[in-house]
């Protein structure tokens, strides 16, 4: 066994392989039908929180021009080996300080990926950039887990999945009174499946993530906060009105 702490640039690497249930193409086509739904069936879409590029590459297929935006620059190195040059740009930068050239038709995020900002004000001030980069009657799409997820759900439960290529330990822990959910992941990876030599040791890597839950009331004072009118908010996996068990939210903005 071989330790590797200085090691998210291996873990972009395998980020696919422990996302491989995730229902890409089902959010896809739901994505592309709500924005169907207030008007917008071209132009340029943003997606912050791209990570590897799993749904800018999705909707990018579908017919919209895409602009990744991700912090981690080794999950842009994998985003990127998808990509033929010159079809999508990725920009390394944190949303908080996002910085375009142009205005866009609409702004998508999804896998929780805004649950990363910790503070409201710094939600409000990400709120205000997706707002200073729309055109006028923009969309905004984005999802966020529901409080329900956090304090029931993942609480302080202990997940693992294990197959031939590797394994993770994932050990939540969920504060109700900071709203701070803060997950340690193991992750166990064959040598062969990170660097392709046929190594059959297993290197074993660490990641602590934390996230913050938004109540439904906290995200529209965001929104309103920057500018943006909210139109609706609908259980993300259902399509449906949000109900007391919903694990993940829509929400849909636009432009005023």
């Amino acid at each position: 066994m071989m330790d590797a702490m200085d090691s998210y640039y291996n873990f972009s690497y395998v980020y696919d392989l422990f996302m491989d249930e995730t229902p890409y193409d089902t959010w896809t086509k739901n994505v592309i039908n709500l924005l169907a739904d207030y008007g917008l069936k071209e132009g340029m879409l943003v997606e912050l929180g791209c990570g590897t590029g799993q749904m800018t590459k999705r909707l990018y297929d579908k017919g919209f021009s895409m602009i990744g935006v991700d912090l981690s620059e080794d999950m842009l190195t994998v985003a990127n080996g998808k990509n033929q040059p010159g079809d999508i740009l990725y920009i390394c930068k944190d949303m908080r300080e996002l910085e375009l050239h142009k205005t866009v038709n609409g702004f998508v995020s999804f896998c929780d990926s805004l649950n990363y900002i910790q503070t409201l004000d710094d939600l409000k001030q990400v709120f205000s950039n997706v707002s200073k980069y729309l055109g006028p009657g923009g969309m905004f799409v984005f999802d966020m887990n529901t409080p329900y997820k956090y304090e029931t759900l993942l609480a302080d439960h202990i997940f693992s999945d294990t197959r031939e290529e590797g394994s993770f330990i994932w050990e939540n822990e969920y504060d109700p009174n900071t709203r701070e959910n803060i997950y340690d992941l193991t992750l166990y990876i064959k040598g062969d499946v990170l660097y392709g030599d046929g190594n059959e040791s297993f290197f074993r890597f660490f990641e602590t993530h934390i996230q913050h839950c938004y109540t439904e009331e906290e995200v529209k004072e965001a929104l309103s906060f920057a500018g943006l009118s909210f139109i609706e908010s609908i259980d993300a996996d259902t399509m449906e009105r949000l109900n007391e068990t919903s694990e993940r939210m829509y929400f849909v903005a636009k432009k005023n």
